[in-house]
């Protein structure tokens, strides 16, 4: 098994790189892989998108639920802290790297994504309908309403934080852009905040029978949102999200245990935060690069690119965004000035990766 690194978490770190794998897989099926002229059959094409569709219970709910887990220790400083170190560190770096993906997004006007294309786009992304970047707009927020009813007894938060889930998947709320995921995943953030004892049991416990006994009923819960078109079911969708982060736990409890597996997968875990922000603008140059050519490719190459780019371009991506991390100022991935308290404390950017 894959040993703590510091106030690091083995397993958890296994599921933080897990979760960024997947969004930039995700992104890489709908924005780029399914955008492609094809001229073969679509099947495998279908089990790309299907793979996609069937993991998006997991990816953000369990990535939020582990960023409550590693929260608790900010939570409980001072206002002044969790404002510095959290609230304005991720309000910062979401409006730098807004500005960023505005300006690149702009050279690829055909990336089937979220843009701001004018002023007031750009005005609404920065305050009410976050972009892509929702993740870190989200962070921010949640560590306000956390330190806000810290106090507060735990159902009284969990329970109104479910009730928004259930309205906003129900799709009984407005919610252009990005708006919908800050509503849908608060809840998960919370349960990872005040269920951490549960969720490291959970890890600790981890075994293949358990994995088994959880994945039946995550399957079956797919399989019924599948033939009853039941996504928006009131309550369903943050069900089975539940279900899928306690799968997500056990599974990277599991890996963990396999060193090879878990050593790349926890490296991965501690730099999340480069490949959040750098992989959407990458992946956009990518596919104004790759679409000419591969949607006039012959049988042979479309046959290869349609069974393995999905794969092969989420790792170049993953790669590309840690290399750059290696050589770009810190300023792109932390609050300037942003104190260091000890040499021993972990860089401000893995923290960042944790939240």
């Amino acid at each position: 098994m894959v040993k703590a690194e510091g106030n690091r978490i083995a397993w958890a770190d296994v599921a933080k790189g897990i979760c960024i794998l997947l969004v930039v897989l995700w992104h890489v099926i709908m924005k780029h892989y399914l955008q492609l002229d094809w001229h073969i059959g679509g099947r495998a094409r279908g089990l790309w998108g299907t793979l996609g569709e069937q993991l998006l219970p997991l990816r953000m709910p369990l990535f939020f639920a582990v960023s409550g887990f590693f929260a608790v220790r900010a939570v409980h400083r001072p206002w002044s802290a969790v404002a510095r170190t959290k609230v304005a560190k991720f309000s910062y770096l979401y409006v730098l790297w807004l500005v960023v993906h505005t300006a690149v997004l702009a050279l690829v006007p055909d990336f089937a994504t979220e843009r701001a294309d004018g002023a007031l786009k750009f005005l609404a992304q920065l305050t009410i309908t976050p972009s892509n970047l929702w993740y870190l707009y989200a962070l921010a927020l949640y560590f306000v309403i956390a330190k806000a009813t810290r106090r507060v007894p735990p159902w009284v938060v969990l329970g109104p934080a479910f009730v928004l889930s259930a309205t906003a998947s129900a799709g009984l709320l407005d919610v252009p852009g990005d708006r919908g995921g800050v509503y849908q995943n608060l809840v998960f953030f919370l349960a990872g905040l005040y269920g951490k004892g549960l969720i490291e049991d959970l890890a600790a416990r981890a075994s293949w029978r358990r994995l088994f006994l959880i994945g039946t009923p995550y399957v079956v819960l797919l399989a019924v949102i599948a033939v009853f078109d039941a996504k928006t079911w009131f309550g369903l969708w943050p069900l089975v999200s539940a279900v899928a982060i306690v799968l997500g736990v056990t599974a990277a409890g599991l890996v963990s245990r396999w060193e090879r597996l878990a050593t790349a997968l926890t490296s991965i875990g501690r730099r999340t935060l480069p490949i959040y922000v750098m992989h959407l603008p990458l992946l956009a140059l990518t596919h104004a690069a790759l679409i000419k050519p591969l949607s006039s490719a012959g049988p042979a190459i479309q046959w290869t690119a349609a069974i393995a780019e999905p794969v092969l371009l989420t790792a170049l991506l993953t790669y590309l965004c840690l290399l750059l991390h290696r050589h770009l100022p810190d300023v792109l991935f932390d609050l300037p000035f942003a104190t260091r308290t000890s040499a021993a404390v972990e860089p401000a950017r893995a923290e960042a990766s944790a939240s």
